[in-house]
């Protein structure tokens, strides 16, 4: 299938998506619709990147059960639509490929026209610009049937199901959420192959489509009202957000998080607020991995100590070599590259233990981490002051990934961290590298040296 704008890069040329939103923690925009509109004909069109499978819901309308509307994909990763009206369907699929890249920003349009003599044309699903047409079960509608869509029974919901939301969440980030009310649009009026590579599907510019009676566009631009429609109708209610959840992690350009489907050494690791927060919930060792390896340039990260009970250690681990399974730990094995323990004060490279006691680190201090791949360097500054420094990870390392491994006693066992999309603790200062990207308490400069946020767009100039 063709690729999305996740860990690949492509250079900096045409439309760019300036925002998106996380949904975390409960969180679903809904309306409900003071007229009706046309519920035959009709798109809708939204990028996701999701932070783990479950059976979320990410787009649905419906006043009970037996009367609802629902796009959602399901725990084994397979996209599913259906229209429920009266206890049956009206329409529904359920797609025969899964899609399980949480690194990685997915396109779906789904159009409907029921008004279409032929059969196969009055429902289209679109993944990344290509249309699905294999699937495990489908109910094409009868002709002119109208759908729940558009309705102003029941209330349209992004990111939860309307008729009860409890346990249905999507946790992920949406950006470009659209619905045409009246046009069954196909995926080129939201999006374009890349020209110089063809095998990528990209955003185009939405502004200008007919958007109809009930039709509506978010792009999450204003974090005070994250709900906004920028086509200027009736603004969704925001439930369960902070301006905080508003995003630069976009399909133009995809930042690093940790990957849920990784959670080595013992498992059970929880992630929430985009992937971006880990809690390891029991005594045991447990790690997580980032989502973009590198291999050249000069990259910054972030990460807050919630707690001082627990045992921290962040690092970088080499994929080519070490073992993200190790029996005991990955940092007790060659191979996996360089860790800063927070609980001994101690560097560890290669599994040899460094001779100098750099200290120990107490609950809100922010750890800054400065990765040189061309130099195989890596630097470990605390609260903006240098705490390690410049740790020799040896040579001919590859495929270095952001890792965070934990063991804890007693207290929360939880950490926080900011790749520069989207933050999962407070940002007081705010600072971008330098080329503008990132938004992190402390700056990615250093000795006049520019280090950069983990995102496509900087591995696309630098990786």
């Amino acid at each position: 299938m063709p690729l999305i704008l996740g860990t690949n890069s492509i250079k900096d040329t045409g439309y760019d998506v300036a925002n998106s939103c996380r949904f975390d923690d409960n969180a679903y925009m809904s309306q409900t619709w003071g007229s009706s509109g046309n519920r035959r004909t009709w798109t809708l069109s939204m990028w996701i990147k999701y932070s783990g499978l479950n059976n979320c819901r990410i787009f649905s309308i419906g006043d009970n059960v037996s009367n609802t509307i629902l796009s959602f994909f399901f725990t084994s990763g397979d996209l599913r639509f259906e229209d429920v009206q009266s206890g049956d369907y009206t329409a529904h699929f359920r797609t025969d490929r899964v899609f399980r890249d949480p690194s990685a920003w997915y396109h779906i349009v789904l159009a409907l026209d029921t008004t279409q003599g032929t059969a196969s044309d009055r429902m289209k699903l679109y993944i990344n610009g290509v249309q699905e047409t294999s699937f495990s079960e489908s109910t094409i509608p009868s002709e002119n049937v109208e759908t729940l869509m558009n309705h102003t029974t029941g209330a349209a919901t992004i990111g939860a199901r309307a008729v009860n939301q409890s346990g249905t969440e999507f946790n992920g980030y949406m950006a470009e959420v659209v619905v045409l009310d009246g046009t069954a649009a196909s995926p080129t009026e939201f999006g374009e192959f890349d020209s110089d590579s063809p095998t990528i599907w990209k955003p185009k510019d939405v502004s200008g489509l007919t958007f109809g009676t009930n039709g509506f566009y978010l792009d999450f631009k204003d974090s005070s009202n994250l709900g906004n429609d920028a086509n200027g109708g009736s603004d969704f209610s925001e439930t369960n957000f902070a301006a905080t959840d508003q995003a630069t992690d976009t399909p133009t350009n995809s930042f690093c998080t940790f990957n849920p489907l990784i959670n080595a050494k013992g498992g059970n690791l929880t992630l929430s607020e985009g992937n971006l927060k880990l809690d390891i919930g029991a005594e045991a060792w447990k790690s997580a991995l980032g989502t973009i390896a590198l291999n050249n340039g000069k990259w910054y990260w972030e990460a807050k100590c919630i707690d001082a009970t627990w045992w921290h250690n962040n690092g970088v681990f080499s994929l080519d070599t070490g073992d993200i399974n190790n029996t005991s730990n990955p940092m007790n094995q060659t191979g996996y590259s360089g860790f800063y323990n927070a609980d001994g004060g101690e560097t560890r490279i290669d599994n040899t233990v460094s001779t100098g006691d750099y200290g120990l680190f107490a609950a809100n201090d922010i750890l800054g981490f400065y990765l040189d791949c061309d130099n195989n360097q890596f630097t470990i500054y605390k609260n903006g002051s240098s705490h390690v420094s410049a740790t020799n990870l040896g040579t001919g390392r590859t495929d270095l990934v952001p890792i965070a491994v934990y063991y804890f006693y007693s207290g929360k066992g939880e950490g926080e961290y900011n790749f520069g999309g989207c933050q999962s603790f407070t940002i007081s200062s705010g600072n971008t590298d330098a080329n503008g990207y990132g938004n992190f308490e402390y700056s990615p400069t250093i000795g006049g040296v520019n280090y950069y946020a983990i995102n496509t767009k900087n591995l696309a100039e630098f990786g």
